[in-house]
């Protein structure tokens, strides 16, 4: 009854994968579903977009291991490899792909050996995980030498979605010498790049956040990318206020009123996984009627500008989807929409439609 619920799309889902693979150019396209496909739905994402695609990509082994019990028997790549020798073999029991990015990982590989497919990871200037080319290289001749080949080389790039981007196609490059160094296939691209650089497609692309109808780029949106969104935060107003000018809105009084006019108060909050840091401004619509939120977003409930609008209690008010583009509520809010998909609770009805 309080009518705070998220819509999962499975068919844009579907067609986002479809976009992405058409994209591709005969690339693998391996869509990423970690963190519970971006809020989606792990198993959800992947049933969505299974036949699209070619596999799947997880951040580690678990998440794998869902998609195997529920019957997923395409490729799955998993980013972070393997933990210990325990997930080793683990990771060779379900057929997943590891990728292997420290030394640590060639070490354990080394002292117990046997058939894996290993993505060897390059730090080409992300300097999170990846080996130096150099000690890739080395890597790759340690593994080959005990009989476990790698299948490909890999990296991540840093800035592919940044307009003044001035990284990604040194990133390439060197990546490029490595994957040919060892005539193994190379993978790069991230959603980013697989819009933006073609000749960075390679022979496999790991798209994520395009899938989920958000647009990488600042300035670019995502219908205007063909892109459809899958997900969509909507609750009701539970109340209206009437307010003179002086007036303050919520905690910290961090919103006044210069005019007459009417607050709604909306039945979703940070315990529903809204942003707490989301400011005064950002949009929000009501029956489908642009509007802002004012004052700071408590844990239950959140303000929101009425004047001038029709509006009674047990409307509507989205708080991203079809009338606000989740993009424009990230931007406000100083983050990225993968966060605002990732961040919402178990408390939200989930609806699939």
């Amino acid at each position: 009854m309080r009518g705070t619920r998220i819509e999962i799309r499975p068919g844009a889902l579907r067609h986002n994968a479809s976009r992405a693979t058409a994209l591709a150019q005969g690339a693998q396209v391996f869509a990423m579903v970690k963190a519970n496909g971006y809020g989606h739905g792990l198993v959800l994402a992947a049933d969505a977009m299974a036949g699209e695609v070619d596999g799947f990509g997880v951040a580690v082994l678990e998440e794998a291991r869902v998609l195997r019990e529920h019957g997923v028997s395409a490729p799955i790549l998993v980013a972070e490899g393997f933990f210990d020798r325990d997930e080793l073999e683990q990771a060779r029991a379900l057929s997943l792909e590891v990728v292997v990015h420290s030394a640590w990982q060639v070490a354990l590989l080394l002292e117990h050996p046997g058939p894996l497919r290993i993505w060897l990871k390059l730090n080409t200037g992300m300097n999170r995980l990846g080996l130096r080319p150099d000690m890739a290289l080395e890597a790759a001749q340690q593994l080959i030498a005990a009989g476990m080949t790698p299948v490909g080389v890999m990296t991540h790039f840093a800035c592919a979605d940044d307009a003044e981007d001035g990284r990604t196609e040194s990133q390439l490059r060197q990546a490029v010498q490595v994957a040919d160094a060892l005539g193994l296939p190379l993978s790069t691209a991230n959603s980013a790049a697989l819009i933006r650089y073609p000749h960075a497609r390679a022979q496999r692309v790991r798209p994520g956040i395009m899938l989920y109808g958000s647009s990488p780029f600042d300035w670019q949106s995502a219908a205007q990318l063909a892109l459809r969104g899958s997900h969509r935060f909507t609750a009701r107003l539970i109340a209206i206020n009437q307010i003179q000018p002086g007036d303050t809105v919520g905690y910290g009084a961090t919103w006044t009123a210069e005019r007459p006019g009417r607050i709604g108060v909306v039945a979703a909050g940070y315990g529903d996984g809204y942003p707490r840091h989301a400011p005064s401004g950002t949009p929000v619509a009501v029956n489908g009627q642009p509007t802002v939120l004012v004052g700071r977003v408590s844990m239950d409930m959140l303000t929101i500008d009425l004047t001038g609008i029709q509006a009674d209690i047990g409307d509507e008010v989205e708080l991203w989807g079809d009338a606000v583009d989740v993009d424009k509520v990230a931007r406000a809010c100083g983050t990225i929409s993968y966060e605002l998909f990732c961040q919402i609770t178990g408390r939200p009805e989930c609806v699939i439609v």
